[in-house]
């Protein structure tokens, strides 16, 4: 059926805040990786402290995502999410005045599960104000908001701490003070103007089945739990997603230090240079929702299993283009950041969506996450030990053997059609 003007109007809304909610999360995660190493030598503290905040980090931020998925299908995203957004931008401005190894642990935690409402919810989000048959594509374009925010996070949190005039005294602080001022903006942009779905502002249904977020028994939200449980495509997607967040925050957190300790790079330029994983994964995350809709009808498995080839393929080649020069390192890194968010974001947004249906789309994605944030806890550590006793160039071979896992755990599912399954299948 045709869509009202109402419709589409609302929809942009939507996608815009929602989009941004979670563009601006991340300007509360990337400012500690880039932040780092000035931090461990005014505080005293060393990687082994950095390995420990990202386990804390992480694990609040695992046991939230499981939690907030029910939240959100329970008590509506609007809530769920504006309550993180807030105290993510709460727990940044602190970090900036902190001054000890428990504070921030403290602060971090506090972080991280503001940051565990942010998927689950705004998938949820979204499900109801779009159909199936678009969810490849368009949630291919808004799951950019993670991509292009590590992105301008990582760029903007560089530039505050280190090459801004304005209170220089603070130094690295500011690459926390100035991060959540721009988060407190865009909460209150989120919380005033954005809204559950089509029947809170009168709109006609979108999706055909009626969506609630509220109403429901427990009963009945245990039973859909229960499916869920049950669906194969669940733990095959959730099995791919726990390797996947542990590459990709090896990444995340690891890079500028990489950069800056194991190629040699400038404090800045590591930063810098980092946010070309972010900037060229863009261009994964939407080659792989068109090829799941227009090239593979709708089958998600197969795009995902052949991007994660790719991704083991470019990590195995690393080790031998960055000696070649800051080009060569560039363009390996682009390409890994292609292969990560590609099959991760198609995974987490359009393939939760499928698995989900409408009433259990935020259970799905907090499984999904939260299985994969499990993979996050440990990338500190795995980076940790496998960096002190093989070396950075063993660490990238690593990650060759975890993608060709992925990679053929995905195919196992090659041929599966992506449908509305309704979580029953």
């Amino acid at each position: 059926m045709a869509l009202t003007a109402d419709q589409r109007s609302w929809r942009k809304r939507i996608f815009i805040l929602t989009w941004l909610a979670y563009a601006g999360f991340y300007f509360g995660r990337k400012n500690l990786s880039v932040t780092w190493s000035s931090m461990e030598a005014d505080l005293g503290l060393d990687n082994s402290d950095y390995a420990t905040i990202i386990f804390i980090y992480s694990l609040v931020y695992t046991i939230g995502q499981f939690l907030n998925g029910y939240l959100s299908d329970t008590f509506g995203p609007r809530k769920v999410v504006s309550i993180g957004l807030f105290l993510g931008a709460i727990a940044n401005l602190f970090l900036g005045f902190s001054f000890s190894i428990g504070i921030i642990i403290f602060l971090i935690a506090a972080n991280g599960y503001g940051q565990s409402t942010g998927w689950s919810g705004l998938i949820k989000n979204m499900t109801p104000w779009f159909r199936i048959n678009e969810r490849g594509i368009v949630m291919s374009w808004w799951s950019t908001c993670y991509v292009t925010g590590g992105f301008l996070a990582t760029v903007f949190a560089t530039y505050v701490a280190f090459d801004m005039d304005f209170l220089s005294e603070l130094g690295w602080k500011r690459g926390f003070i100035f991060p959540s001022i721009v988060l407190f903006v865009i909460a209150l942009l989120y919380l005033l103007f954005t809204r559950n779905n089509p029947e809170d502002v009168n709109v006609p249904v979108i999706v055909e089945d009626k969506y609630k977020f509220e109403g429901e028994s427990k009963g009945e939200k245990l039973k859909i739990l229960a499916l869920l449980i049950k669906n194969r495509s669940l733990w095959i997607y959730s099995s791919c997603y726990f390797i996947l967040k542990m590459t990709r925050y090896a990444f995340l957190f690891w890079l500028p230090i990489y950069l800056e300790k194991g190629l040699n790079y400038e404090v800045s330029d590591a930063g810098y240079i980092s946010s070309v994983y972010e900037l060229i994964g863009f261009f994964g995350v939407i080659i792989a929702g068109y090829s799941s809709d227009k090239l593979f009808q709708s089958r998600r498995f197969s795009t995902v299993s052949i991007m994660l080839f790719a991704l083991g393929l470019a990590c195995l080649a690393h080790p031998h283009l960055a000696p070649l020069g800051k080009w060569a390192t560039i363009l390996s890194i682009a390409m890994i950041g292609i292969f990560t968010y590609g099959p991760d974001s198609l995974i987490c947004t359009a393939g939760s969506m499928d698995v989900g249906g409408k009433k259990g789309a935020a259970m799905a994605a907090g499984i999904i996450n939260g299985v994969g944030s499990i993979g996050q806890m440990i990338s500190g550590f795995v980076v940790m030990a496998i960096n002190v006793r093989f070396g950075w160039d063993n660490l990238f071979n690593f990650f060759v053997i975890m993608s060709f896992v992925a990679g053929g755990l995905a195919a196992l599912k090659w041929n599966h059609k992506s449908v509305d399954e309704h979580i029953v299948t």
